[in-house]
């Protein structure tokens, strides 16, 4: 299990997004007990920053009768009325408002964590505070899978984009599927193994992006080495595609990330690599085409859980290494481990 206070940076980085400093010092500053108030207090800390900002507002078309034309004349409601004679019309206009479908989903996810006594008391409170400082016109909108992708549709970027994948993990964590009238609980997202293993993949690819210059990072698919009597058949070949490629006019390492309570199995009384994991990384470098002098290797990470492990071999003559990193260390010495694992 990671630590609470590191899963700040994990999710940040998963999420390409580097860790903001109001945020990373409100996260050190609390001694969470569960992923939830992590969330929570990210949230928070996002949400603030976001009504300082000013909320994104968008054009609404308004109906009113009024003094004056504005907009377009809705001339059925206006005549039915006999406005026109006394001055006054029924308008259509458009007017920007605050009550967006990203606010409502923001002050809806909030007011659930209000009600939940997984969040501490004090946090809660907190909650409230900055719920309060929403405006009137913003409607709750109760934070579903339907909501959710309707949002995403529309590519929120920069700190809406961070925020909604929050959100997004708070709805996921949910059981069952949270009552907008009632206490929702929350599982450790945590024990997702699946979910774990995207979150990884995504930050370590991210890491490598945003902490250094000497390789291009990419996910890459790479074409079978193969022919077939029929083209047709070729297309029945499983596509290959790297979590991580890290390239370099001299280097260039297939990353692959197994998030994996351990990287070791029992067979016959013996421990053992996983040897799905071996032969799939083994297939990534056997059919790369590779640069002149581009020298090819292939990593298999794991997180470290049972037991570290750092081996190397030469398959295909490309050398391999498996590895563990360790998530339970303080954040200074897993960015180091990271960053030591692609140079010599």
């Amino acid at each position: 299990m990671i630590p609470i206070q590191n899963l700040y940076y994990l999710l940040c980085y998963a999420w390409n997004r580097l860790p903001e400093r109001e945020e990373l010092l409100a996260v050190e500053a609390a001694p969470f007990h569960r992923p939830l108030e992590l969330l929570t207090q990210v949230l928070l800390t996002g949400t603030r920053r976001l009504l300082r900002q000013g909320l994104g507002l968008q054009y609404r078309e308004q109906e009113a009768e009024l003094p004056e034309l504005r907009g377009r004349l809705l001339l059925a409601p206006s005549l039915s009325r006999d406005l026109l004679r006394r001055g006054r019309a029924v308008c259509a206009y458009d007017e920007l408002v605050a009550d967006t479908p990203f606010n409502g989903l923001l002050l809806g996810t909030l007011e659930q964590l209000s009600r939940t006594r997984q969040v501490s008391a004090p946090l809660r409170q907190q909650v409230r505070a900055v719920r309060r400082r929403f405006p009137a016109q913003v409607v709750a909108r109760a934070c579903t899978a339907h909501t959710l992708r309707h949002l995403w549709r529309l590519r929120p970027q920069g700190l809406e984009g961070f925020l909604l994948n929050i959100c997004s993990l708070i709805q996921h964590s949910a059981l069952p599927t949270p009552d907008a009238a009632g206490r929702a609980r929350f599982r450790d997202f945590r024990r997702d193994e699946r979910l774990m293993a995207q979150l990884f993949e995504a930050f370590v690819r991210n890491f490598y992006r945003h902490e250094q210059r000497r390789f291009r990072v990419l996910s890459e698919t790479i074409a079978w080495q193969a022919a077939a009597e029929h083209s047709a058949d070729l297309a029945l070949l499983p596509v290959m595609i790297t979590d991580t490629t890290l390239e370099a006019p001299d280097r260039k390492i297939i990353l692959d990330t197994k998030y994996y309570t351990a990287a070791l199995r029992p067979r016959y009384d013996q421990q053992r690599l996983i040897s799905p994991h071996l032969y799939q990384l083994y297939a990534y470098l056997q059919n790369q085409p590779r640069a002149p002098q581009q020298q090819l290797e292939g990593i298999l990470l794991y997180p470290a859980a049972q037991h570290e492990l750092a081996v190397r071999y030469t398959l295909g003559g490309h050398p391999v290494r498996v590895v563990t990193l360790d998530l339970n260390q303080p954040w200074p010495g897993i960015a180091a481990d990271l960053l030591a694992l692609i140079h010599y």
